[in-house]
């Protein structure tokens, strides 16, 4: 690290904020003004002194010289080289979490369970790439005893970057999908992306969590001895099964390892909806074990967690009782939904769908493979909204296309949505929120 790196680096550890937005300046705040697609946060560099901040970091070269303003190379390497030496510092347990599907979701669980033991920093949020993670990493100060990072992708040797930064100790990938395909190319450079985790791992040899019945992740890890396994199959560590998903999910597990304290079969009542969520809880389960959280501990707080950012979300409305999924979405995760939906006992369902973004080459096949998979299922009206979905053929006479979410919202206007169970899914840039009003 450079002197102008260890200068900017010791208000850091003197306890000031970081901030990258103008917006959100106070006295004790470090501005690292970082250019973007659209803008060039360089130009609100003096701003934000103006505003109260210690210092700015800028790298435009016609910066003029100011008391406050540090000048560097670059700013976001500046950021991302003074995160990987503050993460040197620590000796702390930091877990790692990637995967195509229920990233996310699983890190809450995980954090929500560690929080009964340690203090405990997590991701904020999305914050899960080559910004949001050196960000996360410079939260953690000599308070926390464990952290918990998401870490996102959407082209080979990503991971692997964020992984130098963040130096895991252990780590999982929830799962591998075809998710942001039309960066990585391919779905083997999906799984040579996401195993970067391994990868680092094993050099460590640090302690892999891993999905006993996920055979892509498993036959990576033949050599390994480093591992706590969980799933449904029965020579998991961590073994459970499903016993309830009507809506929500409810699960048995026991712990099956040797060293084991109790080896009582314990059942969770969660507020998530949708099986796909079984292996999540699970990973939580087990992480949590590891570290030693008592078992009925663990179930409770497992229990009291509730969705949010309509993620695996049950919301019952004067009209109707809908099942939020639409944050996100790939081919892999819509699939899942709708299988666990056709799966509902409940006789009047309806499936609102937007599209899956950044499928590149596939999208089409891969939107065409969704409306063949709705055809198949018993379902009173199916709502696709976006230019993707638009595309698609069907004979089905419940179909119901929509470019936009502004003409899907007239449509539903004028033909009211009442006494169904509704499965809302698409990804998050088609704003199928805009649609709740109706619902």
């Amino acid at each position: 690290m450079d002197k102008t790196s260890k200068s900017i680096y010791e208000f850091i550890k003197d306890g000031y904020n970081i901030s990258i937005d103008s917006r959100q300046i106070d006295e004790k705040t470090i501005f690292f003004a970082l250019k973007g697609p659209v803008f060039d946060a360089n130009d609100y560099a003096e701003e934000a002194l103006e505003k109260g901040a210690v210092i700015a970091v800028v790298d435009k070269k016609e910066q003029p010289e100011k008391p406050g303003l540090v000048k560097v190379n670059n700013v976001l390497n500046t950021l991302q080289t003074i995160a990987t030496y503050h993460r040197s510092t620590l000796n702390i347990p930091v877990i790692g979490i990637t995967g195509s599907n229920g990233k996310t979701t699983t890190k809450e669980l995980i954090s929500k369970v560690l929080e009964l033991k340690y203090k405990t920093l997590l991701t904020p949020g999305n914050f899960n790439n080559h910004i949001g993670l050196p960000l996360t990493i410079l939260k953690i100060t000599k308070q926390h005893q464990i952290a918990v990072i998401e870490m996102g992708a959407n082209h080979v040797g990503e991971i692997d970057f964020l992984c130098r930064i963040a130096q895991p100790t252990c780590g999982l990938i929830t799962n591998v999908g075809k998710a942001h395909i039309e960066g990585f190319g391919s779905i083997e450079n999906i799984i040579t992306a996401k195993t970067e985790l391994y990868r680092h791992l094993f050099q460590k040899k640090g302690l892999v969590f891993v999905n006993k019945g996920n055979a892509i992740l498993t036959n990576q890890l033949k050599e390994y001895k480093h591992i706590l396994s969980y799933g449904n199959n029965t020579d998991a560590d961590i073994f459970g099964s499903i016993t309830a998903s009507q809506p929500f999910l409810e699960i048995t597990f026991r712990d099956k390892r040797k060293n084991a304290i109790k080896k009582n079969e314990y059942k969770i009542k969660s507020k998530l909806v949708g099986a796909y969520n079984f292996e999540n809880i699970l990973a939580a389960a087990a992480i949590g074990l590891h570290f030693g959280v008592d078992y009925n501990d663990l179930v409770n707080s497992i229990e009291s967690y509730e969705p949010v950012n309509s993620r695996s979300q049950f919301k019952e409305t004067a009209n109707n009782k809908i099942i939020w999924d639409a944050y996100n979405a790939n081919p892999t995760s819509m699939s899942l939904a709708l299988e666990n939906f056709s799966q509902l006992k409940d006789p009047d369902k309806i499936a609102i769908l937007g599209d899956m973004l950044e499928m590149g080459d596939i999208s089409v096949q891969e939107h065409q493979a969704i409306v063949n998979q709705l055809e198949k299922m018993k379902l009173k009206l199916i709502i696709l909204v976006g230019t993707e979905f638009s595309k698609c053929k069907t004979t089905a006479k419940n179909v119901k296309t929509f470019e936009n979410t502004n003409t899907a919202s007239a449509w539903l206007e004028n033909n009211e949505i009442k006494g169904y169970k509704v499965l809302v899914k698409g990804s998050r840039g088609i704003q199928l929120e805009n649609l709740e009003k109706h619902l």
